[in-house]
C-alpha cells in the first residue's frame, strides 16, 4: 500500500478568510469578563494587546468571544493574531485547553507513505506479527508555510522505517497514522533536537519506534504503553477514531 502526501489544501478549494474561520468557532459577548486573555496578557476589559499590528475590517480592538465548544475566553482579534500566525488551515486550536475546531493540518512536505507486513514478532507482542511502515521524503525547496520559503530544506535519515505490532490496536493506531499522513502532521520543517540543523525534515510530536528488535534508544519494543501513548499524541492533532467514521 502506498499513500502520497500532496503539499497543501485541495487545489481549487480556497482558503477561507481568516475573519469567517474566528467568527464560525466562536460567540461575541456582550460583557467581557473579568479576566485576563491569555494571548495578550491585557485584561479582557481592555483592547486586545494586538490591535495595532492586526488588521480587521470587522473586528474591534475591544471585541471578546469564547471558543464555542470549550468556553474559553479570548479578544477576537487576538484569536486573529494568533490564527493568522498559524498556516492558515481553516482550524483553530484553543491556546488554553489545545481543543481543535476544524481540521488541523501541518506542513509536512510531499513524500510517501508504504505499509509491510511479516510475520516475525515484536519484543512484547509475540502473539501477532509486525506491521512495518516506510516513510520516504526527499530533500526540496520550502513553501510558504514553512520557516524559509524558498530555501532548500534538507531530508536525512530517509527512508525511515517504524514498526507496529500487527494486532487490533496497532492496526488502529495504523489507520489513525495514515490520516495524519494524509493532513501532513507527522513530519515538518524545522530545526533537528538531535544535530541542530535547521530547514531539515524532523518528526512532529508523534512518537514512532524505529527500531524493531532491541530498545538501545528508547525507541524500540517491549514498550507496554507505546500504543496507548501515541493514540493520545495523535488526538493531541485532532486525529481520533471519528476521523476513520467519516472516511
Amino acid at each position: 500500500l502506498q499513500m502520497s502526501s500532496q503539499g497543501g489544501v485541495a487545489k481549487g478549494a480556497p482558503k477561507p478568510e481568516p475573519e469567517q474561520v474566528i467568527r464560525k468557532y466562536t460567540e461575541e459577548l456582550k460583557t467581557a469578563p473579568d479576566e485576563d486573555c491569555i494571548i495578550c496578557m491585557e485584561k479582557l476589559s481592555v483592547a486586545s494587546g494586538y490591535c495595532d499590528v492586526t488588521d480587521s475590517k470587522n473586528l474591534g480592538p475591544l471585541a471578546v468571544g469564547h471558543l464555542s465548544k470549550c468556553s474559553h475566553t479570548f479578544h477576537l482579534l487576538c484569536l486573529l493574531a494568533m490564527y493568522c500566525n498559524g498556516n492558515k488551515d481553516g482550524s483553530l486550536q484553543c491556546p488554553s485547553c489545545k481543543t481543535i475546531y476544524g481540521e488541523k493540518t501541518g506542513t509536512q512536505p510531499q513524500g510517501k507513505m508504504e505499509v509491510f507486513r511479516f510475520h516475525v514478532s515484536l519484543p512484547g507482542h509475540e502473539d501477532c506479527g509486525t506491521i512495518l511502515i516506510v516513510y520516504n521524503i526527499p530533500h526540496g525547496i520550502q513553501g510558504p508555510e514553512h520557516p524559509s520559503p524558498g530555501k532548500p530544506f534538507t531530508a536525512r535519515g530517509f527512508p525511515r522505517h517504524c514498526y507496529l505490532p500487527d494486532n487490533a490496536q496497532g492496526r488502529k493506531v495504523l489507520e489513525l497514522l495514515k490520516v495524519a499522513w494524509k493532513r501532513r502532521l507527522i513530519f515538518t520543517v524545522g530545526t533537528s533536537s538531535t544535530t541542530g540543523e535547521t530547514d531539515t525534515v524532523v518528526w512532529n510530536e508523534i512518537h514512532h519506534k524505529t527500531e524493531m528488535d532491541r530498545n538501545l534508544t528508547g525507541h524500540g519494543y517491549p514498550d507496554p504503553n507505546y500504543l496507548q501513548n501515541v493514540l493520545a499524541e495523535l488526538a493531541a492533532q485532532g486525529v481520533t477514531e471519528d476521523c476513520l467514521e467519516q472516511q
